[in-house]
């Protein structure tokens, strides 16, 4: 054999004969999660559907058509490498900020219940505060790989991602929406930790942001009352208490194994908000304490191979990318069942992969493809 011959022969990489198996196993966590959102939205949802609607199956169909939407978007993200959503941070940014102005436009934004935080037409229709947590990933994952050195001066990288942050949460806190705002600050906050952000320089930041935060808090009559509710939910059980109530019965009334899939009784209006916010609480009704042992376990499993794939990311913008989408499912996975469950105050922000919803169900599957993608590529 020639020189060049053995010189080629060095140089080619075998190709792996089976792929990394957190990227196989963290497929069938999404996969699965989405198959338990479709199954129980589609008993959380019967009753309320052929109540407003007609028919029993109008907002599943829905579910439906915006599962398939999520799974097209987690294949595009999962074949494109993740590298390249370093050239588009910058106008993905934008277009996210723009999208944020735009619910403020009377014309163009929705309102519903007296908040803007939707455009789109009717009933169909997206959020863009779920795009912009995606958007601000990127955008600190970019930037702190590219300022890598710089990452003790505070001028240099956490001052542009604060601006940034802080001009993106006062756009959600106006539709309003605090509790997006706040898991906003949560995941970017992640990010720069992990990025190396000095830890004094964060926790003076997150002092502001909580005393601010607890300021908005107290400021709207309904906001205070939610955290009211939360310190004690029977106080006002019959008004601002009900919803929390409601919650505790039902996942009281499921006992080990549940009343049985489609057999639970707060999905007959009872429970507000049973196919959204709350459909954890559905869950431990119908399918008991081993339902939600189970929806708890694939959220740790997701969150613990979210971990593995930013610890062997080949790059250091993959291991920041991979952190805040981790950050990101497992914070709202916490807040959502914490505040049904009673440990944390009730949100707004539904259960990702298995809440009924349009434009966070999309993106969530849009960044669990990133996710995947980081994954595929691990060592």
């Amino acid at each position: 054999m020639s020189t060049k011959t053995r010189t080629a022969t060095r140089t080619i990489a075998p190709r792996p004969a089976t792929r990394p198996g957190v990227y196989v196993l963290l497929l069938a966590t999404i996969g699965v999660l989405n198959v338990i959102g479709l199954v129980m939205v589609l008993s959380a949802s019967s009753v309320f559907s052929l109540d407003s609607h007609g028919s029993a199956w109008y907002t599943f169909i829905r579910q439906m058509a915006w599962t398939l939407l999520g799974v097209i978007g987690f294949l595009v993200a999962l074949r494109v490498d993740y590298r390249a959503w370093r050239r588009i941070s910058e106008p993905f940014l934008f277009l996210s900020g723009a999208l944020l102005v735009l619910v403020f436009v009377p014309a163009i934004g929705l309102e519903v219940a007296g908040a803007r935080r939707w455009l789109g037409v009717g009933s169909w229709s997206i959020q863009p505060s779920e795009l912009a947590k995606l958007a601000l990933i990127v955008f600190a994952a970019n930037l702190l790989t590219r300022r890598e050195p710089e990452v003790h001066d505070w001028r240099r990288v956490l001052r542009p991602v604060l601006l940034v942050l802080g001009g993106f949460a006062f756009l959600v806190v106006l539709e309003p929406d605090l509790d997006s705002a706040l898991l906003i600050g949560i995941i970017v906050g992640v990010v720069l930790m992990v990025g190396g952000v000095r830890l004094a320089h964060l926790a003076a930041v997150g002092g502001a942001g909580a005393a601010l935060a607890a300021i908005f808090a107290l400021s709207a009559p309904y906001r205070r009352d939610r955290v009211l509710t939360f310190l004690d939910p029977t106080a006002d059980a019959a008004n601002t208490g009900y919803q929390a109530v409601q919650s505790f019965i039902a996942l009281g009334s499921g006992g080990i194994d549940g009343v049985g899939l489609g057999a639970g009784r707060a999905k007959w209006l009872f429970l507000p908000n049973a196919h959204t916010d709350f459909i954890f609480a559905v869950i431990g009704e119908e399918l008991g304490l081993i339902g939600t042992f189970i929806v708890l376990i694939l959220f740790f499993a997701l969150v613990a191979f979210g971990t593995v794939t930013a610890l062997r990311a080949p790059d250091r913008f993959g291991m920041l990318l991979a952190t805040g989408i981790t950050a990101w499912i497992g914070a709202q996975a916490l807040v959502n069942m914490g505040g049904v469950v009673g440990i944390l105050p009730a949100s707004s922000v539904p259960l990702p992969f298995v809440s009924f919803g349009g434009s966070a169900l999309l993106v969530t599957m849009v960044a669990g493809g990133v996710l995947a993608n980081i994954a595929r590529q691990t060592q």
